[in-house]
């Protein structure tokens, strides 16, 4: 069984020594070895890969145990925090968050506590909709055109089969730098990120769902 640490600051110094201290008292009281430390010191708004999440998800296996200080810090939304949990359970992972142990994922609670987690992301998501389709209808009175620019109806662009799959990850809060990583690789030919953001912005309901995560 490995036991891991995980902190994530954004730049504060002192408040990942805190973290690690926190970590430290709860492993000793429950007679705990901390194998080692994943530390990140850097936004939220950064990729998972950034955030060594994904070196947590392919390090930690059945039995071994993750550490947390509080829920914020292992995922950006509700979104991503269920989708952690969940790959982590399914791995036979157990999360441990030190300051919320209400929400860790020990005993036979845990199937409620992820519903309870669906039932806040779902209510997240009705939250985003009702902001983007607010920020259509201030675009429209402000009046401003929210059709595709003129001339380009008919004209192919490449992301245009993915577009769908952009609106839904920019639904779930995924930063557009993510997308551009996620998709990118489909491409017969990749694209700059650069050309992603003019492809969002070139969309009235894109552009709308992005700023309003952005907010």
């Amino acid at each position: 069984m490995k036991v891991i640490g995980y902190i994530r600051v954004s730049t504060d110094k002192q408040d990942g020594e805190k973290q690690e201290h926190l970590l430290f008292q709860h492993a000793q009281r429950h007679k705990l070895q901390i194998d080692r430390f994943i530390s990140v010191e850097m936004s939220s708004r950064k990729s998972t890969r950034e955030r060594r999440i994904d070196e947590l998800l392919a390090y930690l296996n059945a039995g071994d145990v993750l550490l947390v200080a509080e829920l914020s810090r292992l995922g950006r939304n509700m979104f991503e925090v269920i989708d952690i949990i969940n790959q982590l359970g399914e791995n036979g992972v157990e999360v441990v968050f030190v300051r919320q142990p209400e929400l860790s994922t020990t005993g036979a609670h845990r199937k409620l506590l992820l519903a309870i987690y669906s039932y806040f992301a779902e209510t997240e998501r009705e939250f985003i909709s009702l902001r983007t389709r607010q920020g259509l209808a201030a675009a429209r009175a402000k009046g401003k055109n929210l059709g595709r620019p003129k001339g380009s109806r008919d004209k192919y662009r490449v992301l245009d089969p993915y577009r769908t799959t952009i609106r839904e990850h920019l639904r779930m809060r995924v930063p557009l730098r993510r997308i551009w990583q996620i998709v990118n690789p489909q491409l017969a030919k990749p694209i700059s990120y650069n050309a992603y953001r003019y492809f969002v912005r070139q969309d009235p309901e894109l552009l709308a769902l992005w700023e309003a995560h952005r907010g």
